[in-house]
């Protein structure tokens, strides 16, 4: 059984520029591949999984479309946006993306380790007045189980398709 990991974020990750220290909430989770995985089928199989197509389908209602094809030119920098998400900033390891208001981001991070890949994904949420908003607190522990299983589901993708 795969193991998804809470993990701190890394000091020097994209995701730390949005420390406690502001007031702003991080988390990151980690899984290890024992192949080599890039970002570009990472962050694919991530946004394909069947349970980000239902975050998908929920956010169409919002009017925040966003198909398998969107997914893949996110994932390879051909595209800057993705249903309800805008590339913040990139690297050849790292994606950091925000919300359209603002006021969260989501991270993926693949670091290789020998013949393996650790893979991390992790949010910020942004404080407002220096206090994360007390909805956002209250949805915590739910937030915390839905990245565990998103991610979670993006590395049983990768196994079962090998992108």
């Amino acid at each position: 059984m795969m193991r998804v990991a809470a993990v701190p974020v890394p000091h020097d990750a994209l995701l730390a520029r949005y420390d406690a220290q502001a007031g702003h909430f991080t988390d990151a989770f980690r899984a290890d591949v024992t192949r080599s995985v890039d970002l570009s089928a990472f962050v694919e199989a991530f946004y394909t999984t069947p349970l980000f197509r239902m975050e998908r389908a929920v956010l169409r209602i919002g009017g925040y479309r966003s198909t398998d094809a969107d997914a893949a030119n996110l994932s390879i920098g051909s595209g800057s946006a993705f249903a309800v998400w805008t590339v913040e900033d990139r690297t050849a390891t790292e994606l950091l993306l925000t919300d359209a208001t603002g006021a969260t981001r989501s991270w993926f991070q693949v670091e290789t380790k020998g013949q393996g890949t650790h893979l991390w994904f992790g949010s910020a949420v942004i404080a407002q007045d220096g206090r994360i908003p007390t909805l956002a607190k209250g949805l915590m522990p739910v937030h915390t189980l839905y990245s565990r299983l998103l991610l979670a589901a993006a590395v049983r993708r990768l196994g079962r398709n090998g992108l």
